[in-house]
């Protein structure tokens, strides 16, 4: 397999990493942090350089790209450790895209490749444990419309959003709905999640909407929900990808420059062998990032789709404690401070290695599917 990026794919990722580096290093970032969460200007640069329509098709202003189109920038956002709502704006959106009618989708998809509409996918449940089809809340007909209420938890970016995609239980499965944060009953519980990005848990009581709300086919939502799922997981190992190669790098320079009895530490053999088994792990967490994508892209085969997914976040997961802890113990007490960025690498490295399911999870879906 070639693991290179094509020469668009290359120059997009360049011209992603040169803004990161320029107009969003680790004290910007601090302080876009401390303030309202996330960046109104970095987003409107994200939309001039066309991230929020790449995965979209051209039918609504995007570009139509997959998986590996977006490999190269989820790499640069890993390294910066983003906290703007890119990845929950483009999960809710790919919903809309694979399961909405025309109408949904022209309402939707255009404002959101334009930057004028934030969205996020609530679903996540009390006691769920990363099963898709376990859903509790309810949606009931209500006239001609329908009425929601439920619970759901870590909403991420729902704080952010102007619309909400929820999963809701009706009579003979799930349903998904397009539901806007405004909307009388929807109440939302902000707060940061470790890795200092914006989430909420989002309770609603008796949401009433029309029956335009209901997005695709009702019932038959869990299918949707999965294949989308496993988009956004391919993506968010991507994600990793990138902030493992800086934890490896920024360990690396460390230990070139940290003395102790008079030479740098880095000459330590002990510490060489655990530096290099970091750069193995990046690698192969690397290549398998690539499987993942590249079979999202090109398989017309579900279950194969499916199995590389899972297959790429075991390696991921484990790829992402072993690095993350490597850092941290490498740098020694000071790797745990917050003024290191490591530190903070390492946050969100361990929340990588959970979304969308840890390691255990996909191990037994990777065995199910075999």
């Amino acid at each position: 397999m070639n693991f290179d990026y094509n020469e668009e794919q290359q120059l997009l990722a360049d011209s992603v990493r040169r803004y990161l580096a320029k107009s969003y290093d680790f004290e910007a970032r601090r302080k876009i942090v401390a303030g309202e969460g996330w960046s109104a200007d970095a987003w409107k640069q994200f939309v001039e350089m066309g991230l929020t329509g790449l995965p979209l098709g051209a039918d609504h202003g995007g570009f139509g790209g997959g998986a590996v189109d977006l490999m190269g920038v989820m790499e640069a956002f890993g390294d910066a450790l983003l906290v703007e709502p890119y990845l929950p704006t483009i999960l809710a959106a790919q919903l809309v895209a694979r399961a909405g009618n025309e109408a949904q989708k022209k309402a939707i998809l255009p404002r959101v490749v334009e930057g004028k509409l934030r969205l996020a996918f609530a679903h996540t449940e009390k006691g769920a444990r990363y099963n898709n089809a376990r859903v509790q809340t309810k949606a009931t007909r209500s006239g001609s419309g329908w009425e929601l209420s439920g619970e759901k938890l870590v909403a991420l970016g729902a704080p952010l959003a102007e619309t909400l995609v929820v999963s809701a239980r009706t009579d003979k499965g799930v349903s998904l709905f397009l539901v806007d944060q405004k909307t009388a009953g929807v109440t939302l519980k902000p707060y940061r999640t470790v890795d200092e990005t914006k989430a909420a848990d989002v309770t609603l009581k008796g949401v009433k909407v029309g029956a335009d709300a209901l997005l695709g086919a009702e019932d038959g939502a869990v299918p949707v929900i999965e294949e989308t799922i496993d988009f956004a997981t391919a993506l968010v190992c991507s994600e990793a990808v990138g902030a493992m190669k800086f934890a490896c790098d920024t360990t690396l320079e460390y230990l070139k420059t940290r003395k102790q009895f008079g030479v740098p530490i880095g000459t330590f053999q002990a510490l060489q062998h655990r530096i290099v088994d970091m750069y193995i792990s990046y690698e192969q967490a690397r290549s398998m990032a690539c499987l993942a994508a590249s079979k999202l892209d090109s398989s017309s085969d579900a279950r194969e789709r499916a199995r590389a997914v899972s297959a790429a976040k075991i390696k991921i997961a484990d790829a992402c404690r072993h690095v993350s802890q490597e850092a941290i113990q490498l740098h020694g007490g000071m790797g745990m401070s917050e003024e290191l960025k490591v530190s903070h690498t390492f946050r969100r490295l361990t929340m990588i290695a959970q979304q969308f399911g840890d390691a255990d999870h996909h191990l037994a879906r990777f065995a199910a599917l075999s």
